[in-house]
């Protein structure tokens, strides 16, 4: 596995809806991300990004550093299903540009809602997002 350098620089967020998979799965494997998403399944990353309705991108040197895909009907609701930075670039502000870039991109009628993983919880309500207690779901079958 090769070193990636790290993160410093201007960071260029943008939408970049025709992401691959291989890169999107190299982010998933350097944010830590990837034990929790399928990321040795090159062909199901694939589908998820094809199927997303926004993918944000933060690029250094052209080398992606951050990833938010979100599934949108940009009129009411907006579900940010992966956001996931570079190690190297964690604590620098990206996620929640990311965010920021995202929210506006889904539009002021849309709320915009994220399941964060265990122990991250805390990062998500320091930048003033709400807990929602009342969420419910059903667990994926693989």
């Amino acid at each position: 596995m090769r070193e990636s350098p790290p993160v410093s620089g201007n960071v260029v967020y943008g939408l970049e809806p025709d992401l691959d998979a291989e890169t999107f799965q190299g982010v998933l494997v350097e944010s830590g991300l990837a034990p929790r998403r399928p990321a040795e399944d090159l062909e199901r990353l694939d589908r998820m990004l094809r199927a997303s309705d926004l993918i944000v991108t933060a690029r250094l040197d052209g080398r992606v550093v951050g990833v938010a895909r979100t599934l949108t009907d940009f009129a009411f609701c907006a579900y940010l299903s992966d956001l996931a930075v570079v190690r190297d670039g964690q604590g620098r502000g990206i996620g929640r540009r990311l965010i920021a870039e995202t929210r506006a991109a889904a539009g002021p009628e849309a709320s915009l809602l994220l399941t964060a993983a265990p122990g991250i919880e805390d990062y998500y309500e320091a930048i003033g997002m709400k807990r929602v207690p009342h969420a419910f779901r059903i667990d994926r079958e693989r």
